[in-house]
């Protein structure tokens, strides 16, 4: 405790000084933004005067002179030197010594705990089930997710309270549901990995690979659909709506979809590396599964997974490709494989449909946008409102044009 002096602000003085609620000032606290201390002489929270300055001064350069955001605060992941972080917590090792549960609830509320379950009430499940059922055949796992959340959504009437005391039990019961949609119905009431696994192969599931792999993906910063998820989430969309707006996003050549462009990259690579890099560099094809806009050197999720299928598979033929291409692709200039070449590895290895990379890491990035929609709801609404200006030629008015001439 301290005592009350000019050094410090009550929360109505910090929250007056940083433009936001007084909930929001505690909303802080629990993402480490700020520190509070308790007043000696009088009940509630003070806060540093030079805290309170720093956060507000960082909150206004974060914004251009139109008021637009430009940098986005954000307390769930941060990569720094090649490594991964959620909250403070190397996500290689998460991987391995967690689970994609108890990784969603460090991710949500900031604490990492154990025996953490995701479930939902299986007459949602099965209601969601149905409309997915009437999907083509051509259909792909992420096409069904896509169809189970606007169910889900419609089946929630209180999907619009946005309270975190309703939001945090919630979203462990979306997550499940989105993932019993898809699991074999006799394995619900396992952990995640466990009920995904069947419908992604018939192959028995080595011990904690599809697990590191939820966990490695299940956020990433502010990559495009994350985005997208926050900018719904600050029009107050519910996180059903949230999470579409990131699926939507992910589905994309350039994000979600790169793990099934590295698989058939792969599928042909495995007989003949060379000549496969060959075909495709020939037709001036991006090299699928390779290089990566964040990571310098490495990138530890892919070196994560390809370490563990390594100890799991020992020389795979699948494995000599990719060290084949991982040499060649480093002739000249560095590019490492990511994790979309991991993703697809482990398909190849445990014969996966050709869609499963999609699935795993929109499953997984789902834990992700549900965390960035409970930090986006305490910040300002509709903040994301760029400035656009008009480049369209201006029709011009052909009876006035004639009437001059």
């Amino acid at each position: 405790m301290v005592e009350r002096d000019e050094r410090y602000l009550t929360t109505a003085e910090a929250a007056n000084r940083l433009g936001v609620k007084p909930e929001t000032v505690y909303a802080y606290v629990s993402r480490g933004l700020l520190k509070s201390v308790r007043a000696r002489d009088r009940r509630g929270s003070l806060f540093a005067y030079q805290d309170v300055e720093r956060l507000a001064e960082r909150t206004h350069h974060s914004r251009s002179a139109s008021g637009v955001v430009e940098r986005i605060g954000t307390g769930i992941s941060v990569v720094e030197d090649d490594r991964l972080h959620y909250r403070g917590h190397d996500a290689t090792e998460l991987a391995t010594t967690s689970s994609p549960e108890s990784v969603a609830h460090l991710l949500w509320t900031g604490a990492l705990a154990e025996g953490v379950r995701c479930t939902a009430p299986a007459e949602i499940v099965d209601v969601a089930r149905s409309a997915v059922a009437s999907l083509p055949s051509t259909a792909r796992l992420t096409d069904g997710l896509r169809v189970a959340i606007v169910v889900l959504g419609a089946a929630d009437p209180l999907r619009f309270d946005l309270s975190p005391e309703r939001i945090l039990p919630g979203a462990g019961a979306l997550v499940g549901a989105l993932t019993d949609v898809l699991a074999v119905p006799a394995t619900t009431g396992t952990g995640l990995a466990e009920r995904l696994w069947p419908a992604l192969t018939d192959r028995p599931m080595p011990p904690g690979l599809l697990n590191a792999a939820l966990i490695l993906l299940a956020d990433h910063g502010l990559a495009a659909s994350t985005v997208a998820a926050r900018v719904a989430a600050s029009a107050r969309a519910h996180p059903y709506a949230v999470v579409s707006a990131g699926l939507g996003a992910l589905d994309a050549r350039y994000h979600g979809v790169s793990s099934t462009l590295s698989y058939r990259f792969l599928a042909e690579a495995r007989a003949d590396p060379i000549a496969a890099l060959a075909e495709w560099l020939r037709g001036g094809e991006e090299i699928p599964g390779f290089g990566h806009r964040v990571y310098q050197d490495v990138d530890p999720r892919a070196q994560m997974i390809f370490s563990m299928l390594r100890e799991q598979e020992g020389a795979h033929p699948v494995l000599r490709a990719v060290d084949t291409l991982t040499e060649e692709m480093a002739r000249g200039e560095r590019w490492p494989p990511n994790v979309d070449l991991a993703l697809a590895a482990m398909m190849h290895i445990h014969d996966m449909r050709p869609d499963a990379g999609e699935a795993i890491f929109a499953l997984a990035r789902n834990i992700g946008w549900i965390a960035h929609a409970l930090e986006e709801y305490e910040e300002p609404v509709l903040r994301f409102r760029p400035t656009g200006f008009y480049t369209a030629r201006r029709r011009t008015d052909s009876s006035s044009a004639a009437r001059s001439d």
